[in-house]
């Protein structure tokens, strides 16, 4: 039996391996199948959530998209999170683990080999004139690609917000998720670059979600590989490193939910993931309806879409290296600031290329070969691609840190709620706002008529973000220098 002098190497690293590679060669038989995983976990994520779009606002329109995350994606979540607590409350995390990624495998499965083949064949067919009802009922219509749209939304939320990251904050203390977390990310996000491959190359979508299928069988193996060979070594695993738990405390989800909202330090975690996703989806529904234009056939929009996951993956990678050092060598402040500091500067002048399109297309050399739209359509890649590339590096390591100090309650049941329904009602807010402008309050406008309007909601959910994160690092020194002392 190992001693626990062998668990947690003490040199630190020196020169360009403390920039490339902070990782002890005694720790790669825990990080490196933990990046793996992840990377399966990204893989799948970046295939279904190009694949979606193609199939949604090809045959639906981008407008369908706020009407799906609002009364179809929001519900599946707390849906979600009540069958999750519950499962949570009767089974072992292990068990909770398997049962919610064979879930996800059965579906695909199911998709892959019966819904697509046969989706016109399942499709009802019925005509309605009223715009309200019309862009309530489209989505029935197109119920299979509608169950896709959310299953893979709840994917990103399901497993990377609370399944994979549970697992780390559990076995990982928080001296070592400093270099490991922004790692995981360098590794994994090869998956982003892959999967824009895939994307690009793959036009048969049963077979993108037979990869999917086989995605969920090797995160469910590397699962099983590391709980029963690896974290069963005292030098890969002490438990009494990261935190040693009280007896376990089972909750009612009444109980649980009143336990979680009434804290403070979770009330910040959950204003910086409803504003991250309320603020990419204000910019996003409106940068995908222009990318129709530029790109009207399905084919040619998941193509352009797989670009993206390509350019995502190179600039992700290059931003976990240099979001790896920012982590050791500045304060949690400054590496969480960075992911709004970017998504703001990025989406005012994405929305200042549709605000002022009249005044740029002049601008565009008529030799250049570019038109206004294309130019739009790029605009909005590069700030998806740099606002992701923030996010994965940044804001998934920073959020992460914060839950390490937590008790066990709040560390479960309050992460699901946090990163389930919080997760899901950043984007379900952000659906939810261009819905009330469409169909409510300027019914009959289209998404670029109403750009000022939603610019000027984007930029104060922005410094709604920044008090998040402010507040945030506050009660985060608090507890920390207490468990210190």
């Amino acid at each position: 039996m190992a001693n626990k002098t062998e668990a947690a190497p003490k040199e630190e690293f020196t020169g360009w391996r403390s920039i490339f590679w902070p990782i002890h060669s005694i720790e790669l038989k825990k990080f490196l199948p933990m990046a793996f995983m992840m990377m399966f976990i990204l893989f799948n994520y970046s295939i279904l959530r190009g694949t979606k779009d193609s199939l949604v606002v090809t045959s639906m329109g981008a407008e369908t998209i706020p009407t799906l995350k609002l009364w179809f994606v929001l519900p599946a979540a707390v849906l979600f999170m009540l069958v999750y607590s519950k499962l949570s409350n009767v089974f072992s995390k292990n068990t909770v683990f398997y049962i919610v990624t064979t879930f996800f495998l059965a579906y695909f499965t199911l998709f892959s080999l019966i819904l697509y083949p046969f989706n016109e064949a399942l499709t009802p067919a019925f005509n309605v004139e009223n715009t309200f009802l019309k862009n309530m009922l489209i989505p029935i219509q197109g119920w299979v690609f509608s169950s896709f749209y959310v299953m893979s939304e709840l994917w990103g939320s399901a497993m990377i917000s609370l399944m994979f990251w549970r697992f780390a904050n559990d076995v990982t203390s928080l001296k070592q998720s400093k270099r490991f977390y922004a790692m995981f990310g360098f590794v994994a996000n090869g998956a982003l670059i892959l999967s824009g491959s895939v994307l690009k190359l793959i036009k048969n979508v049963s077979l993108v979600s037979g990869l999917a299928v086989f995605s969920c069988v090797a995160i469910i193996a590397i699962y099983y590989w590391l709980n029963t060979y690896v974290l069963t070594d005292p030098r890969y695993f002490n438990p009494d490193e990261i935190k040693k738990p009280k007896k376990k405390v089972k909750l009612s989800l009444g109980e649980s939910l009143k336990y979680i909202f009434t804290s403070k330090y979770l009330g910040f975690i959950v204003l910086l993931v409803v504003c991250y996703g309320v603020s990419i989806n204000l910019v996003e529904v409106m940068w995908k309806g222009q990318v129709k234009l530029y790109c009207p056939t399905p084919s040619e929009f998941a193509a352009f879409m797989g670009g993206l996951q390509i350019w995502t993956g190179g600039a992700t990678i290059l931003f976990m290296l240099i979001g790896a050092n920012i982590l050791r060598r500045c304060s949690w402040f400054t590496a969480a600031m960075l992911t709004p500091l970017v998504i703001f500067v990025t989406g005012l002048i994405f929305f200042a290329c549709i605000i002022f399109k009249d005044v740029l297309d002049p601008l565009i050399p008529a030799g250049a070969g570019l038109s206004l739209l294309a130019v739009i359509a790029y605009t909005g890649l590069t700030q998806n691609v740099l606002a992701k590339g923030v996010k994965y590096s940044l804001f998934d390591s920073t959020k992460e840190m914060s839950y390490i100090p937590l008790d066990d309650e709040l560390k479960s049941k309050g992460k699901a709620a946090v990163d389930v329904i919080g997760g899901r009602a950043g984007k379900s807010g952000g659906a939810a706002i261009n819905f009330l402008l469409l169909n409510v309050i300027f019914v009959g406008s289209s998404l670029v008529q109403l750009a000022p309007v939603i610019a000027g909601v984007f930029i104060v959910i922005l410094f709604i973000w920044f008090y998040a994160v402010y507040g945030l690092n506050k009660e985060f020194l608090k507890i920390t220098s207490e468990q210190n002392k």
